[in-house]
């Protein structure tokens, strides 16, 4: 990863996470508290509720970005360049000032005048604007956006996302920016929340990135909020985009911005990284990549111009999953199946946390909790291996979750009925994907489930699932415990 020197800030993994503070001096800018159009005013407020908040970048627009209004031309943001200009010079505190603009004419004069950086909002599309941040030797934030000057982060798909970014290549000290938010009326909210899962991809690209998800709609319509009463789903989503990757927040909120990137920052888990100088000079590095899923072990081989990447990317990642249920015949024909192939499966002592259910219930004994882990190649090599009805289904599911998904955080149970008879098995894994430099979570995923009271769960984590899911099927009817399980709806268990 590439760190970019922006006017002598660094920007990068090696540096803390960068806020990008925002003033706008265009009165169609939909946040009235950024919004300025006398420069001694907007100097003070780049003072006081910026640059003293802890702003290390203040973003300065000239017009909005927003669809529903004309996009102006460069000749008609040239004309409010001079009020930026003299808020700018008025400024008394310390920052890195970047122009917010699609044009290479006023990205020149907006440089030649005492900015330090650019923030580009079409991504390259005018072809030019590499050419002028390369001659002025600045930073610049390169937000995706289609070859259309008037259609700046008008892109949905993650992918095609991805590939815009691409546009007219980079220059030395290029930001990348996913475009986040409302740019086209084909976006949705689910494409928003898509980019922002598969975030750690854009890491690929080698460069910092930049990410502007202040009380935006995709994560205010989660909580239900308004505008005004999102500020608490921004600095969550802050905390979870700096884990992620991202190095520049932009935001209108800067005091709490900062305290939730630093947070996120703290909990990063380190990637190691090796740097030697040899006799002749020579520099060497070695650097851990946060590397999570396959497609985003593709990102980087694409980047360094690796062909034929699938068999590597299949082999990049460890997957690691429990499975309890199975009987005592089918965890000996899974772990015959293992020894041919790179997955490794270990079965537990006894249950995973819980007592053994009433053997007189509906159903029957339980047997040891079966640890699988794995690369995809090697799970998929074992799901093709085994002669199980329950295996074969539940290890082809789990596969092609993991192949098929950029992103497998996720989770999802899986049952399976034997010979037409429901109560003869009851098999429930979670599909996990725990990151092998963090065993802690391995052993996580037994020790939460047991300081979850069956009858005190709640919506939405696996721990409180696994309480759920257990209480029932100890205690109720195995309909109810698979309505449970498929619906995926948790809840309360009295």
């Amino acid at each position: 990863m590439r760190s970019v020197d922006a006017a002598g800030l660094s920007i990068g993994d090696e540096s803390p996470p960068r806020i990008m503070g925002v003033l706008n001096v265009s009165e169609e800018s939909p946040y009235d508290p950024s919004v300025f159009d006398e420069p001694d005013a907007a100097a003070t407020y780049v003072d006081t509720e910026l640059i003293d908040e802890g702003a290390d970048i203040v973003d300065v627009g000239l017009e909005s970005a927003n669809k529903r209004f004309d996009v102006l031309s460069a000749e008609q943001e040239l004309t409010r360049l001079d009020t930026a200009v003299e808020a700018i010079q008025s400024v008394s505190g310390d920052a890195v000032f970047s122009i917010e603009t699609r044009y290479h004419e006023v990205a020149d004069a907006a440089l030649s005048r005492g900015f330090d950086m650019v923030n580009d909002i079409c991504g390259f599309a005018d072809p030019k604007m590499p050419q002028v941040c390369s001659e002025h030797d600045v930073a610049v934030g390169k937000m995706a956006s289609p070859p259309d000057l008037t259609r700046p982060g008008a892109i949905a798909d993650v992918d095609e996302i991805y590939e815009a970014l691409t546009q007219n290549g980079f220059t030395d000290k290029t930001i990348i920016d996913p475009a986040f938010g409302g740019w086209s009326e084909e976006k949705t909210l689910a494409d928003d929340r898509e980019t922002f899962r598969r975030l750690r991809e854009f890491r690929g690209f080698g460069r910092p990135i930049l990410v502007s998800i202040n009380r935006k709609n995709f994560l205010r319509s989660i909580a239900d909020r308004s505008t005004e009463e999102a500020l608490s789903v921004s600095l969550a989503a802050t905390s979870m985009a700096v884990e992620r990757g991202a190095h520049v927040i932009r935001t209108h909120d800067v005091a709490e911005t900062r305290d939730a990137a630093l947070i996120g920052d703290t909990f990063t888990p380190d990637r190691a990284h090796y740097q030697f100088t040899t006799d002749d000079g020579s520099r060497v590095t070695a650097e851990e990549l946060d590397v999570r899923t396959s497609m985003e072990a593709t990102r980087h081989l694409d980047r360094i111009g690796v062909d034929n990447t699938e068999r590597i990317t299949d082999t990049s990642v460890i997957h690691t999953f429990e499975i309890d249920g199975l009987s005592q015949s089918a965890i000996s024909t899974l772990s015959t199946a293992t020894v041919d192939s790179d997955a490794i499966v270990v079965t537990a002592a006894g249950p995973t946390g819980f007592d053994h259910p009433d053997p007189d219930s509906d159903l029957g004994s339980v047997s040891s909790a079966v640890f699988l882990t794995g690369t995809p190649d090697a799970l998929h090599t074992v799901a093709t291996a085994v002669d199980d009805a329950v295996l074969t289904e539940i290890l082809t599911s789990i596969t092609q979750q993991i192949t098929q998904s950029g992103w497998f955080r996720q989770w999802q149970w899986q049952s399976v009925s034997v010979g037409g008879t429901p109560s003869s098995v009851s098999l429930w894994a979670h599909a996990d994907s725990v990151h092998l430099e963090r065993p802690a979570a391995r052993s996580a995923v037994y020790s939460t489930i047991d300081t979850h009271s069956p009858t005190n769960c709640y919506r939405g984590t696996i721990p409180a699932y696994n309480a759920a899911t257990t209480a029932v099927l100890y205690e109720k009817t195995y309909a109810t415990a698979m309505e449970i399980i498929l619906s995926g709806t948790g809840g309360a268990v009295g």
